[in-house]
């Protein structure tokens, strides 16, 4: 898939475009999502905010989820989500998520996705559950 058909899978998320998530690599055994952490987007510390993880573990996930929905399915949807925090990662780094499945089932899918900075550094893990519609 080209850089504007990844574009366009963003853009349909007004959310995560706003966010400015780029997607880099989509299909139903991984997706990676890359954003970089504006000012706007920290703590008082500078770092990552932990809602701005979340949101791009969630978005990251769907995404994946989207891959494997099965025929006749309209869309995906959260229904469960957990997130640990593992390391601060400051301002002006570009954060990296990459969502592999869990499972894979008929009406829902479990999605382990790790936010890392590009230089690897573990910032989050959130293993979320999604339901096809």
């Amino acid at each position: 898939m080209d850089d504007a058909a990844l574009a366009a899978v963003v853009k349909m998320v007004p959310f995560s475009a706003h966010l400015g998530f780029e997607i880099k690599e989509m299909g139903p055994e991984r997706v990676v999502v890359h954003a970089v952490i504006r000012p706007e987007f920290c703590t008082s510390g500078g770092t990552a905010h932990g809602g701005f993880l979340m949101a791009l573990a969630d978005f990251t996930g769907a995404v994946a989820a989207f891959q494997v929905l099965p025929e006749g399915a309209k869309g995906t949807t959260t229904i469960e989500s957990k997130t640990n925090m593992m390391g601060a990662i400051p301002v002006g780094t570009t954060l990296v998520a990459t969502a592999t499945p869990l499972h894979v089932g008929r009406r829902t899918s479990v999605w382990v996705t790790r936010v890392e900075s590009a230089a690897g550094k573990l910032a989050s893990v959130t293993t979320q559950t999604q339901m096809a519609l």
